[in-house]
């Protein structure tokens, strides 16, 4: 079903990325993927090459550059301009400051990154898929878009706009073949929190301490069975907690 897909993975140097891209290129699919860090990419890209023989395409960008976006797009050889796939992964989390005390550049790295780096990559790819009548866009949102928790204001309403987003695509994508799936997971141990506490390693692994938490991998499965559904079939938005996690705040440690 993946065989030769053009897939497109924003925030792939890493973390939910990374282990989207390694499944996606065990289906069969061509990738086309994105982060800021050029060197991790290309490691990536080698990696997959040797163990399933995936075709990779690139791009060094920052999703929160505009201009660099629609450049880059315009700029897709043929052989890689048809996506199929849109998997919006970039994001990130700065501080647990409460609002009155936060960093604004904290709270504009947030919103342009999480908000306006996947509105400007889905505006840039989404009129070819209209255009083709078909594709299939995966926004990773978080539970922090349902649960507002103590500290994380900014970050939780910049999640709360990736769910009204994708619910507002869906409306305006009704009538076409075009699906669009939202993935809402929990704690996943990634780097997400050494970024967020800039990093601080110890402080980072403390938020996992004594639970199991998702892996980057656990994500990246459920987003591969979201986009091999029947045509007819969406699934439209996945909530997705480890066990021991029952609400942003409420966890079970050991």
């Amino acid at each position: 079903m993946l065989e030769n897909a053009i897939v497109l993975i924003t925030g792939a140097s890493s973390g939910i990325g990374a282990a989207c891209a390694t499944l996606f290129a065990r289906s069969g699919a061509k990738l086309i993927l994105v982060a800021r860090r050029q060197e991790r990419l290309q490691e990536l890209a080698a990696e997959l090459q040797q163990a399933y023989g995936a075709s990779s395409y690139l791009l060094t960008l920052d999703v929160r550059d505009r201009a660099a976006v629609q450049q880059a797009f315009q700029s897709l050889p043929p052989a890689w301009a048809e996506i199929d796939i849109l998997i919006n992964n970039a994001g990130l989390s700065r501080g647990l400051d409460k609002l009155h005390s936060g960093a604004v550049e904290d709270w504009e790295e947030m919103i342009d990154t999480n908000l306006k780096g996947l509105l400007y990559v889905t505006r840039a790819v989404l009129p070819g898929m209209v255009e083709r009548g078909r594709g299939h866009v995966v926004n990773i949102g978080s539970i922090a878009g349902r649960q507002t928790y103590p500290g994380g204001a900014v970050y939780c309403a910049s999640k709360a706009a990736v769910r009204a987003i994708s619910e507002g695509l869906k409306l305006d994508l009704l009538g076409t073949s075009i699906r669009v799936t939202e993935i809402q997971p929990g704690l996943v141990e990634t780097e997400f929190s050494q970024v967020r506490f800039r990093g601080d390693r110890e402080r980072a692994a403390a938020v996992y301490r004594g639970l199991t938490p998702l892996t980057a991998m656990d994500v990246a499965e459920v987003v591969l069975f979201a986009v091999t559904r029947p045509p007819h079939v969406n699934l439209s938005e996945v909530l997705l907690l480890p066990t021991d996690q029952a609400s942003t705040t409420m966890v079970h440690r050991r």
